[in-house]
């Protein structure tokens, strides 16, 4: 049986975008295919899938609120297929703030939804000053200050734990395969 997976992320800087990418190769490797779509461009139905994963970037505290609407206009349809969700969030660079039981966003997320994913998980994102626009940097550097992060740095600093990303994969490749 041929298993349709589809990914779906929001992405502010294009970070949670190539963790997607990351999946689909450890899907791929697998020898699933997997197709990627931005929440602001869908143009498929929700049955058209086996398995949809969800990716959802914070800015500012809050998740993408297209995802969000996706996730609730959705949940039933969600809750009859095999579903993955993670966050990508600066906070989660922090190991007492990296898991799903800790991480603020997540936690206030799953709180405002009413859907739980069959697999999920947090992701530390990416600190880039230098693709930031005026306000965004001064906004971000300010709560670096409030969170003891960098507030100055010339090189993106990228904070994602890539091998946490990879056995996230294999935990939805495993249960596909089970499937068959």
């Amino acid at each position: 049986m041929k298993h349709n997976i589809g990914i779906i992320y929001a992405s502010v800087d294009g970070h949670t975008k190539k963790i997607c990418e990351a999946l689909q190769q450890t899907l791929s490797k697998e020898n699933l295919s997997s197709e990627l779509h931005h929440i602001d461009h869908l143009d498929f139905n929700i049955s058209e899938y086996n398995t949809i994963i969800i990716g959802a970037s914070v800015r500012y505290g809050k998740h993408n609120k297209n995802i969000i609407n996706f996730i609730q206009n959705n949940a039933k349809q969600l809750n009859a297929i095999n579903t993955a969700l993670f966050s990508v969030n600066l906070v989660a660079r922090k190991k007492e703030k990296s898991s799903l039981t800790t991480n603020p966003y997540m936690i206030k997320l799953l709180e405002s939804i009413n859907w739980k994913a069959d697999f999920m998980e947090v992701f530390a994102g990416k600190l880039d000053y230098t693709s930031y626009g005026f306000f965004d940097k001064l906004m971000i550097k300010l709560i670096m200050k409030f969170t003891n992060g960098p507030t100055t740095t010339d090189e993106p600093i990228v904070y994602t734990n890539w091998e946490k990303v990879h056995t996230f994969g294999m935990k939805i490749a495993d249960h596909i395969k089970t499937l068959s």
